[in-house]
């Protein structure tokens, strides 16, 4: 499996850090996001619903979008 993609996004606020992490979907299976912004969670959490993706609050600050594979 490859590696995830890195989007480092602290110091942005949103909408940079989904904006980033839209971009990143483009060609990766599983992105790594870093953001600050107190609502980037919610709105990459609205990100990968919309695409079809996973995603998960990897601690704070750090998330974490992967494609769902097709049954």
């Amino acid at each position: 499996m490859a590696e995830p993609v890195i989007v480092h996004a602290r110091g942005m606020k949103c909408p940079w850090p989904a904006l980033r992490a839209a971009r990143a979907m483009r060609d990766a299976r599983a992105i790594l996001i870093e953001a600050d912004d107190p609502i980037a969670g919610r709105e990459l959490e609205a990100l990968a619903r919309q695409h079809g993706w996973s995603f998960a609050a990897l601690a704070p600050h750090r998330f974490a979008l992967s494609r769902i594979a097709p049954d």
